[in-house]
């Protein structure tokens, strides 16, 4: 990664949305998004004014809503600015609802900017292009979204707890706001690549600080219902609502009481029964893995079991946002082989040269080896990025050298998995959780440094964060010989409040005592959060470490357990869904 850094799908209800803008309000979109923009240019002299609304009440309610947010100015000024927007104010839910629909506006307006852009601009390079494509991709996930974070204000606070609305909320926004960063990021490889960044910036940070400040309010309104729910139940003894009854209620074996009892025996069985099979030798339903993806039903509610048999695949996989509930199932890790060589050098952005890219929601794997043999000379090229939400990895390989496993948005879970590379290659803004896992740096090219980790969370309230527990951290056999040549650390801060926790592990001597590196100068480097608790090994001395702000050793239990899947994924329902052993706690 880590450079020195038409709608395309997804809910029925969201496509038909869509078209209808695309095919009658396009134009009102532009006006309506042109005119937020500028409220925002103008924010802080509207703001200080404080003269946009002239009902009291309601000027209370917004000033006070957004007084909590990293961009005051903004929130208030766009809201107050809208033709009868503020007239639905009367309460922070009613700020952050439109809040969110503003969001949407300015979303609608970028992808037409892109859109434009793409299709008009003359002498674009292959990666330009690409990188176009992939902001197109990002904007159009960011709008799904959202319109599934306005879903789910509606049914708040009542449908499901507290705590899993919260989880659902933070993670859309976290995850949106992250959309914007890789879009942006698509160009920054060389200084060509500028011209286009330019022109697009303005947009993609508006519409980041807008994400950025309905994630604040959200995060407030939540943490405030959630304490005052927990007073009840100290207080009063009782609980006047569904407190993690459906989501995570089990039965006596420990399964999830909303699986079915057909989905139980399925996650139970020691075999499985796939709905398809891909064989390379021609002996299943398809010869290639992206024909059966092609094929799987679109939006499926139940798990679709795409069995791999042993052989190596040599193709790029892609698991649109469409296909939900996938699961690919190897012939063991040694045996069924997804490579590909898709990198920078060769004109691809990171975000594209992955061999296999997971995005539906729900993805599982097993058993399998992801692989990019760019080599080290090509920089970035990725073996798996994964987007995709309540996703898990059990005994899968993923190889590559500078940014193997690209952990790109939402939550993530790895389990007796191995990840090898070189420069940041285990990167990007996910809430990833590894568990029981080997990550082992290889031997870079003469003259690199390898990190591990490379996280890029941009904003304090996301709750995103790469947090490897009781796995193994050491070094390949080419590397191990020469390690003393080829300095190696736990990680830098791809973006300003990164965060990284390595905790129960055991470091080998190739981590260099420093422990972490910065990115640029002092980037980052007071707002990061690194952590490290009760690790082992001759790289776990923390006696030598960075002496940073943002660096900190855990001494406590209570303060490492906030790092743990079951609290910083919220993996106690979903996990269980796998059926691939798993820890929740410390």
């Amino acid at each position: 990664m880590a450079q020195a850094t038409e709608f395309l799908g997804g809910k029925p209800e969201s496509k038909k949305r869509k078209k209808v803008i695309l095919a009658l309000f396009a134009t009102l979109v532009v006006v309506a998004a042109v005119i937020g923009i500028v409220a925002g240019v103008n924010s802080r002299k509207a703001s200080d004014n404080g003269d946009l609304i002239s009902d009291p009440t309601t000027h209370a309610v917004l000033k006070s809503s957004c007084s909590i947010t990293r961009f005051p100015d903004l929130c208030y000024s766009a809201i107050a600015s809208a033709t009868g927007a503020s007239k639905k104010v009367s309460s922070q839910k009613d700020v952050i609802k439109t809040s969110v629909n503003l969001t949407i506006t300015a979303v609608e307006h970028s992808y037409f900017t892109v859109k434009k852009l793409y299709k008009t601009r003359k002498g674009l390079t292959k990666r330009e292009k690409a990188a176009l494509h992939d902001c197109l991709e990002n904007i159009d996930e960011t709008l799904d979204e959202l319109h599934e974070v306005q879903e789910d204000l509606e049914d708040y606070p009542n449908k499901k707890s507290l705590t899993q609305h919260a989880d659902d909320l933070k993670t859309l926004l976290s995850s949106a706001m992250t959309n914007q960063e890789t879009c942006l990021d698509g160009f920054s490889h060389d200084k060509a690549d500028q011209l286009v960044r330019k022109e697009l910036v303005k947009g993609e940070v508006h519409i980041e600080q807008m994400c950025s400040n309905v994630l604040a309010m959200i995060k407030n309104m939540t943490d405030t219902d959630i304490a005052t729910e927990e007073r009840k139940i100290t207080g009063a003894g009782t609980l006047n609502r569904k407190l993690l009854e459906d989501l995570t209620a089990v039965d006596e074996h420990g399964w999830p009481e909303w699986l079915s009892a057909a989905d139980r025996r399925l996650l139970q069985s020691s075999s499985v029964t796939p709905n398809v099979v891909v064989a390379a030798d021609g002996s299943g339903d398809f010869q290639t893995i992206s024909e059966a993806v092609k094929a799987a039903p679109d939006n499926s509610k139940t798990r679709y079991v795409i069995r791999i048999k042993a052989g190596v695949y040599k193709e790029n996989v892609d698991v649109s946002k469409k296909k939900k509930n996938i699961m690919f199932l190897g012939d063991g890790r040694e045996n069924t082989i997804i490579t590909a060589s898709k990198n920078v050098v060769d004109g691809s952005t990171t975000f594209h040269s992955a061999t296999v890219a997971a995005v539906g929601s729900g993805f599982l794997a097993r058993d399998i080896t992801f692989q990019n043999t760019a080599g080290p000379s090509k920089h970035q090229a990725v073996a798996l990025r994964v987007g995709s939400d309540l996703s898990a990895f059990y005994k899968c390989d993923m190889l590559a050298y500078q940014d193997t496993l690209y952990v790109h948005s939402n939550r993530q879970f790895y389990i007796n998995c191995l990840v090898a590379g070189t420069v940041d290659f285990i990167f990007g803004n996910a809430g990833a959780v590894f568990q029981d896992c080997d990550i082992h740096a290889r031997r870079p090219n003469s003259g690199q440094k390898n990190m591990v980790t490379a996280q890029g969370r941009t904003d304090p309230n996301q709750n995103t964060g790469i947090v490897i527990q009781k796995c193994r951290i050491g070094s390949t056999s080419d590397l191990t010989s020469v390690k003393k040549s080829f300095p190696t650390y736990l990680g830098r801060p791809w973006k300003e409040y990164s965060r990284t926790v390595i905790m129960q592990s055991d470091i080998t001597d190739v981590i260099v005592p420093a422990g972490w590196h910065e990115w640029s100068g002092s980037f980052a480097l007071d707002t990061l959060v690194y952590r490290e608790y009760q690790n082992t090994g001759a790289g776990s001395d923390t006696s030598n470490r960075v002496t940073w702000e943002g660096f900190k050793v855990i001494t406590s239990a209570s303060e490492a357990q906030e790092y743990t899947a079951g609290n910083f994924i919220g993996g106690g329902s979903w996990l269980r869904d796998t059926d691939f052993p798993f820890s929740l706690g410390l």
